[in-house]
């Protein structure tokens, strides 16, 4: 019998209600979209000044400064002519500044991506009244594929590479040193994304960023499994996320270098994949080597490099929707532990307070012979169930 004639009349109802709902926010954005003017009509010149051209751009005269390679604290007031800047140069900045300007409509998408898959784990991948016995039909793969291919093509490919999660939370720091016009709007779009991670644990990463879900149909290829066993120990790829993340605030607010501006994601944000904008070769390397890597290791980097990644880490004590584990019918089998491709059910199963990544991926969730785990609110309480 097929996954979707098992579904009861209820879950129909979700099914079709979900499926409204998720067109509407999207159909919403699409009509609140801005219009954005052609820049094209005035494109700035090196007989300009940074002070001319930085509002042009929605940015600072410091990061203009910065991106022209010039010192922040430049004189604003000379043209760039006199400065010693290049018509190409500028050109080629004004270019990948006005590639970061934030698609409203993303947003939107993002928003319907997550309900989707809150629905979808919470109420959908486990039919109404089907034995344990029929578990291997529970959870199928093809709505998350489907899902993940959405997140790809639209997310990324369609409405370009900002905003994303990643840019989120790197951006709400360069604001701080002055990189951006306004502080808030960056820490508006920053919470937005771990809203979105705390309503189901990282489901913005798992189900709907466009680098994190490029990197999990290329894991979910049939090949390389016996590579694909042994897992990176989480110790070792959180300390190098968690590095890179201080690596970065140190340079960005100059306490380390001495010069406040210099970010070290911007040599390998995958995300200029979405705009083929491949500025520097280190760029192009992260990306080739990324997804090279996530043939046969899981996400490598949101394990290893991703920011946002290593900031919600620590937001899922918070999530409201995530894997939970009845400890009166857990044996303690492993069949979970065996299915988890980041090692975050060992971590559940051994009450782990701060475990590995779980991606809501739903890998574990078919495979208990027992019934002890399952996606839940933590505010449903169930008798003898027990919030890892």
């Amino acid at each position: 019998m097929s996954y979707v004639a098992q579904l009861s009349k209820t879950q129909y109802r979700w099914l079709i209600g979900t499926l409204i709902v998720t067109v509407g926010i999207v159909a919403f954005g699409w009509i609140s979209e801005p219009q954005h003017a052609d820049v094209s009509v005035s494109s700035p010149t090196v007989e300009m000044t940074i002070r001319e051209i930085a509002p042009k751009l929605d940015a600072t005269g410091k990061a203009l400064a910065r991106q022209l390679g010039l010192p922040v604290d430049v004189p604003k007031g000379k043209p760039l002519r006199k400065l010693g800047v290049e018509q190409d140069d500028l050109d080629h900045v004004a270019e990948h500044l006005l590639s970061h300007r934030p698609s409203q409509l993303k947003y939107y998408v993002f928003a319907a991506l997550v309900l989707w898959a809150s629905v979808f784990l919470i109420r959908l991948g486990r039919p109404d009244g089907f034995p344990v016995s029929e578990r291997e039909s529970w959870y199928p793969r093809a709505p998350y594929i489907l899902t993940l291919l959405v997140a790809v093509l639209v997310c990324g490919f369609l409405l370009g590479k900002s905003p994303n999660p990643m840019e989120g939370a790197v951006k709400v720091f360069k604001s701080m040193v002055g990189l951006y016009p306004s502080v808030w709007a960056k820490v508006r779009a920053f919470l937005f994304f771990i809203a979105l991670a705390i309503v189901g644990n990282k489901l913005i990463c798992g189900w709907a960023c466009p680098f994190g879900a490029l990197q999990e149909l290329l894991y979910s290829l049939p090949i390389l499994k016996r590579i694909k066993r042994r897992k990176v120990p989480f110790l070792v790829s959180n300390v190098v996320r968690g590095g890179l993340f201080l690596l970065m605030l140190l340079l960005l607010f100059g306490i380390v270098g001495g010069k406040k501006g210099f970010v070290i994601y911007h040599a390998m944000n995958p995300f200029n994949l979405f705009n083929f904008d491949f500025e520097t070769p280190s760029i192009l390397i992260t990306i080739v080597v990324a997804l090279v890597l996530a043939l046969a290791v899981y996400r490598p980097f949101c394990q290893f490099i991703c920011p946002f990644g290593f900031i919600s880490w620590l937001a899922e004590r918070l999530s409201l929707m995530r894997v939970r584990i009845n400890r009166d019918l857990c044996t303690d089998c492993g069949a979970c532990v065996r299915a988890c491709p980041s090692g975050a059910a060992k971590s559940k199963v051994k009450s782990g307070l701060f475990g590995a990544d779980c991606y809501s991926c739903a890998r574990c969730l078919n495979v208990c012979p027992d019934d002890a785990i399952a996606y839940r609110c933590v505010l449903q309480k169930e008798r003898n169930q027990i919030d890892p």
